[in-house]
């Protein structure tokens, strides 16, 4: 650690400097010598840096967030690629040039911060080790040396000696259990941080390697901070406890105001945005309205909870402009159907129901919309029953013909009747119909 420390001393006089100017202010409150004045001087370089910082944070977000869109396109070049592993990184590189991404924009906060972080772990190994350092003379470091954090000089490590804790007027235990309380916090902070980013702030209806990648990230961090906390001096400890909740809160905040789409953090987030305006009738900031905009403006692609807000306003009377404010919409309610356009309330006209080739053969399939017609059959059983009326033609005439019979050709033979002539109904030969009785 102090190898690659050193690596960073052109910084050391900034970040000194820095931290002297902040003790001369909280000196002159709570004491020169004392551990607040010099622990605060530390937080206080935190804060700075991290504000510092912050546009590299929003350039994260955007760059975290464009990879996760990026990842089924990557696998698809990684698939097809597969065994071309040069043809594989230029059509790589093609597509992040195509998107205006760079896989590295995520990791900018970080790798920012990293000099500073070794600055300052030089600069306290140095006090330690009772050398001046940059603009911290030799009044600054006896009195850099005086100040304890809960009975810890800023100095001390987990893994000093007895001896060298002495020698800064501490013992060994309140040492060890300030640090182990620390690295602790530092590495639960950590952990947290990832945790929420996982299961929150990541799009559910995508499931791609960096999901898996940042799942190992979030347990292997932790065990990092863990493993190396324990040679970091007090005051680089409560440097990094420091940033660690800083970074929580900012992440917290972020998701809370600005989701991930297809994520469970913009689902909590779009019904408290719907109750809102829902009740108001309008949005109440400009990044609420920049949501609402970058909402209407995808129309078909939007996501299942966004397409839910948008038909919670329709429910409500509400339309969500192109510019992301919201009107009152004059027309009716109308709901927006899964792909995003909207479906009217009007029935769709309903195709008649295709008949099997009995059901034709039959005539008996009903017809969408009307009655039943009378089949064939029925017609048939009606006039095959013997009439026991006289009838009025000759029994002797050769060319007589049963009455019922006369009605089945008749009814047989009209068209749109329901029923089938002889030739359409295919009847096996030799079937022959019943005869009424003679007339004696």
């Amino acid at each position: 650690m102090d190898t690659i420390a050193s690596l960073f001393s052109f910084i050391t006089t900034p970040v000194s400097w820095v931290i002297v100017q902040f003790h001369s202010v909280y000196g002159a409150i709570f004491g020169p010598d004392t551990g607040w004045a010099w622990g605060l001087s530390i937080v206080s370089l935190v804060i700075l840096i991290r504000i510092c910082l912050i546009p590299l944070f929003v350039k994260q977000i955007k760059a975290t967030r464009a990879m996760q869109t990026l990842q089924p396109e990557m696998k698809k070049i990684q698939e097809r690629y597969k065994n071309d592993k040069q043809r594989q990184s230029e059509e790589m590189m093609k597509l992040y040039k195509e998107t205006g991404t760079n896989p590295l924009s995520s990791c900018l906060p970080i790798l920012a911060q990293s000099p500073f972080f070794f600055a300052l772990y030089h600069v306290l190994n140095s006090i330690a080790s009772n050398n001046t350092i940059g603009v911290i003379n030799q009044s600054l470091l006896q009195s850099a040396q005086k100040a304890h954090i809960f009975g810890a000089p800023l100095a001390a490590k987990f893994t000093d000696s007895a001896d060298k804790v002495a020698a800064l007027d501490a013992s060994l235990t309140n040492v060890r259990i300030v640090t182990a309380i620390m690295i602790v916090l530092m590495s639960a902070s950590q952990f947290y941080t990832q945790r929420q980013l996982m299961t929150k702030n990541v799009d559910t209806t995508v499931k791609t390697p960096f999901m898996q990648q940042q799942k190992m990230l979030m347990y292997i961090f932790p065990i990092m901070f863990a493993v190396f906390g324990i040679n970091f001096p007090v005051g680089v400890l409560v440097y990094w406890l420091t940033t660690n909740v800083w970074t929580m809160g900012q992440q917290m905040y972020v998701i809370h105001n600005n989701p991930t789409p297809g994520s469970k953090a913009q689902a909590s987030y779009l019904e408290r945005l719907q109750k809102h305006v829902t009740h108001h009738g309008k949005t109440r900031s400009r990044g609420e309205r920049a949501i609402v905009k970058a909402i209407v403006a995808k129309g078909r692609d939007r996501n299942e909870f966004e397409r839910k807000f948008i038909n919670a306003l329709t429910k409500a009377g509400l339309a969500a402009q192109v510019d992301g404010t919201v009107a009152k919409s004059e027309a009716p309610s109308v709901a927006t159907a899964e792909d995003g356009t909207p479906a009217t309330g009007a029935p769709k006209r309903q195709q008649p129901k295709r008949q099997s080739k009995s059901q034709r053969q039959s005539g008996g399939a009903k017809p969408v919309g009307g009655t039943e017609p009378k089949t064939t059959a029925t017609s048939l059983s009606k006039s095959d029953e013997p009439s026991d009326e006289p009838s009025d033609e000759p029994s002797d005439a050769p060319d007589a013909k049963p009455a019922g019979a006369a009605n089945v050709k008749k009814t047989a033979s009209k068209p749109g009747s329901g029923t089938r002539s002889k030739a359409q109904s295919g009847q096996r030969k030799g079937q022959q119909r019943p005869k009424s009785p003679s007339k004696k």
